[in-house]
């Protein structure tokens, strides 16, 4: 098939392994070593553990291959995915320099800029929605984009503002967490980095903590890799390999939740005690024209509002096949009150959905049956008749 388009399945079945050898593994094992023979000059590709490892390698070039199908580019895996994305920052800006973050992303965003401010670093912000991040654009160094945004779900255009940054002179940078590269090729839209914490769809079990930053410059790359060396945020050889492992079945588990997703949002729709629906799949969604066009699937988490607290909470125990739980992107499914961590601007009845991978018949009736328990137990008990 040398040469033949390929589909989304194939490339995560076949991603990053290594031409055949006979009599070896197909997916060959984890490699534990922090230092690596080494006789004379050190010419080859594995000197020491916090540099490279053969098991990064390989997951390396299969993300490159999925975030960039038959291109040559560059991915550097960390730790985690706060890692891949201070990486980003850290290597590419400079005290006085200016960056433009959104101000409805991940919740540890605020962090990020409080110390990005430490080193004399402008931080600029504007929400994801109605491609706002272009108001505040002027002279800025970096653009760091997140769409759909977490938890709002709220998408720009990241062409539009990819183009309107280079113009400006500033590098763009795009956290794909939510869409992983199966639902969004943020550098074909024009990003000079793609990043995600891989923690969440990408390896899609929650059992692995990993994220990723993908370069077509190799020049870009090379300070996100001499930052990974002198933090030492590496991935544990053992991760690496679990994850690579767990991208055979990506766009298995992307299809399944993408749709389960779906079925919940029109469900959902049905509700009178939900506001705030969204889901950017959703034909009626105000996000769907721009995702439409540049997403080709729309990730599975769904966001709504319960009434209050309270009705949120209940809702959440009275979930049998979710768990509530933080992150997403796994093959069970889970919810939680986004409102329990504080730092998200959303109200105290916010509910973020992760769909799993269940039967949808299954899981929609489960989450209606919590609905109508929590709603039945916010009605006011009936008053004693007056004799």
């Amino acid at each position: 098939m040398t040469g033949t388009p390929r589909g989304d399945g194939t490339r995560a079945v076949r991603a990053g392994l290594p031409d055949p050898v006979k009599y070896e593994p197909t997916l060959p094992g984890p490699v534990f070593a922090a230092h690596f023979h080494l006789p004379g000059e050190p010419t080859g590709p594995y000197t020491y553990g916090r540099d490279e490892n053969p098991t990064w390698t390989h997951l390396e070039r299969a993300i490159g291959e999925l975030e960039a199908p038959g291109e040559a580019v560059e991915t550097v895996s960390f730790s985690s995915g706060m890692a891949a994305i201070s990486a980003v920052l850290m290597s590419q800006l400079r005290s006085g320099d200016a960056v433009v973050l959104p101000d409805d992303g991940y919740q540890a965003l605020p962090l990020v800029r409080e110390q990005l401010e430490a080193y004399g670093i402008e931080v600029r912000t504007a929400p994801t929605g109605g491609d706002a991040q272009l108001s505040v654009l002027d002279g800025a160094r970096l653009l760091w984009i997140e769409t759909p945004s977490n938890p709002g779900l709220d998408v720009c255009d990241v062409r539009r503002l990819a183009e309107a940054a280079h113009a400006a002179g500033a590098l763009v940078a795009v956290d794909n967490t939510l869409a992983t590269p199966l639902g969004q090729r943020p550098l074909d839209l024009g990003a000079d980095f793609s990043v995600a914490s891989d923690t969440k769809g990408m390896t899609g079990h929650g059992d692995i903590l990993l994220g990723h930053v993908t370069c077509r410059d190799t020049a870009l790359a090379a300070g996100v890799r001499r930052w990974r060396k002198i933090v030492g945020a590496i991935p544990g050889p053992m991760e690496a390999w679990l994850a690579h492992r767990s991208l055979a079945t990506l766009q298995l588990r992307a299809d399944r939740q993408c749709a389960n997703a779906l079925a919940l949002a029109r469900a959902l729709v049905e509700r009178p005690e939900v506001t705030g629906l969204r889901y950017p799949g959703l034909p009626t969604d105000p996000s769907h024209p721009i995702a439409s066009r540049q997403m080709r699937r729309f990730g599975c988490v769904v966001s709504f509002v319960l009434p209050d607290r309270e009705h949120a909470e209940r809702f959440l125990d009275g979930l049998r096949l979710v768990d509530d739980a933080t992150s997403f992107g796994g093959v069970r499914s889970t919810a939680e009150r986004r409102g329990r961590w504080g730092g998200d601007a959303v109200p105290e009845g916010f509910v973020r959905f992760s769909a799993g991978a269940e039967d949808a018949e299954d899981l929609v009736a489960d989450v209606l049956r919590a609905l109508d328990e929590a709603a039945e137990a916010a009605e006011p008990a009936p008053t004693a008749g007056r004799r």
